[in-house]
């Protein structure tokens, strides 16, 4: 029985429990923010491309996950750094919703997934990796995703570049670059 490389070097970082390099940029953090905070570091970043931002709002952040657990893995935060949903306002109650209800709709239209998973993890012992600042886990599925990699590997596949995937979603439908989704 012949066997098939799969080739995913960016997974290495992750499964060796390294962070990645932070980039070296000046930032200008929000009010209240956390400087060790990814989100925060991203809210404050002028470059969208290499915090791996997709889409920005009133209120909200969207940025790919950098150790997806599937393909077109999302996380959508609020621009502030909150660590509870009473903390969030009304204002960016609703945004973070319509946030996530235009980035389903989003990734719908350009990957075509079957369903999704779609939750948000309330501090450490329910399974936050970053307790400090709430964000939602948009997670594309498909009808047979799961195989025998994860079970027997240990191993997840992700078929999909990140810079594939950034380039995809913040790319118009038209082939235009919206404005929030500018390269430095």
């Amino acid at each position: 029985m012949g066997y098939e490389q799969l080739w995913a070097p960016w997974r290495l970082a992750y499964v060796q429990g390294e962070l990645p390099e932070p980039p070296s940029e000046r930032l200008e953090l929000l009010p209240g923010a956390d400087p060790e905070c990814f989100l925060c570091q991203a809210v404050a970043s002028p470059s969208d491309r290499r915090r791996l931002v997709v889409w920005r709002s009133d209120c909200s952040l969207v940025l790919l996950n950098r150790y997806p657990y599937n393909n077109g893995h999302l996380l959508v935060a609020p621009k502030q750094h909150r660590a509870s949903l009473d903390q969030l306002t009304a204002k960016e109650q609703l945004d973070l919703m319509q946030c996530l209800t235009h980035m389903v709709a989003r990734l719908e239209r350009a990957l075509h997934p079957d369903g999704f998973n779609v939750g948000l993890n309330l501090g450490r012992a329910a399974g936050a990796g970053l307790p400090g600042h709430l964000h939602w886990h948009v997670v594309p599925r498909w009808s047979g995703d799961t195989n025998f990699m994860p079970a027997l590997g240990a191993v997840k596949v992700i078929p999909q570049a990140l810079d594939a995937l950034w380039e995809l979603l913040t790319t118009d439908l038209s082939g235009e670059k919206p404005d929030h989704a500018a390269e430095p």
